[in-house]
């Protein structure tokens, strides 16, 4: 049960869009994929087709529903999908705060789909430190970690480098790994920054993505970059990402079958 955690120390990088995309790549591939949101935004869902005016979610019941795998939706195909849902503000407040002081609220709502077989999570944070992730710190396989290619990005650097995301180390099983996005070759900056970042890094860098409208067009129809533009820039770095990813949490590429879905309402 590989669990992938994608964050970001800033907001404003493509992070649930490209959390997205690397669930569809990875399902593409086979895999059966769960892509858990813990962003209050609740916008993860929509990558997936989900209606806007679907509110459902497992924050809100999270107090009431130990098994949070009740709120699963299904997509289609590979995919499922745990949205946040709508919340009111004491809602998401006793949700953090359960996360905070119980080091098992996280695993005991994640049971079900933690021992699903087969079965690849990939969970979407809101960006910067939060209860979320520093509660996922145990559980997680791996972390990718998003950037662009721009200034703020390379300030923030030493913020994940010196653990100061969650007070320690992201991950303790595989590590944590970046992702740069939306390099654009068009400026010097981009260029420059892309340069220094595949040198700061190294393996580390999981990969590269290039600035491609394809991936705002696909977002705003709701669908995937691979449905969309499937010859286009972004959707080739994005399968090369999920590709590292597949090889380093070693997972299985089956046949694309579909198996008997976990409990689902969509």
């Amino acid at each position: 049960m590989p669990l992938v955690c994608v964050c970001s120390p800033k907001g404003g990088v493509g992070k649930t869009t490209l959390a997205a995309n690397l669930a569809w790549s990875l399902a593409r591939a086979g895999s059966k994929v769960l892509a858990i949101d813990f962003d209050v935004q609740n916008a993860l869902r929509l990558h997936f087709g989900v209606p806007l005016q679907d509110g459902r979610g497992y924050v809100a019941r999270a107090d009431e529903q130990a098994d949070w795998s009740q709120s699963i939706l299904t997509t289609g195909g590979n995919i499922f999908v745990l949205p946040y849902g709508e919340v009111t503000e004491a809602q998401r407040e006793r949700f953090e705060e359960n996360l905070a002081k119980d080091p098992h609220f996280l695993r005991r709502g994640l049971d079900t789909v933690l021992n699903y077989p087969g079965l690849v999570i990939i969970a979407d944070f809101p960006p910067g430190p939060g209860p979320a992730l520093k509660a996922m710190q145990a559980l997680a396989d791996m972390h990718m970690v998003v950037m662009l290619a721009d200034t703020a990005s390379v300030s923030l650097l030493p913020q994940v480098e010196n653990h100061r995301m969650i007070g320690q180390p992201l991950n303790a099983r595989h590590g944590h790994y970046f992702v740069l996005n939306q390099s654009d070759n068009r400026r010097n900056i981009s260029r420059e920054v892309t340069a220094f970042m595949q040198q700061r890094l190294g393996e580390n860098l999981l990969g590269v993505i290039h600035r491609d409208e394809s991936v705002a067009e696909a977002n705003a129809a709701q669908q995937s970059v691979y449905d969309f533009s499937p010859a286009s820039a972004a959707a080739f770095d994005i399968e090369l990402v999920a590709k590292r990813v597949a090889n380093i949490l070693h997972i299985h590429v089956g046949n694309g079958e579909v198996q008997a879905p976990i409990r689902s309402k969509y």
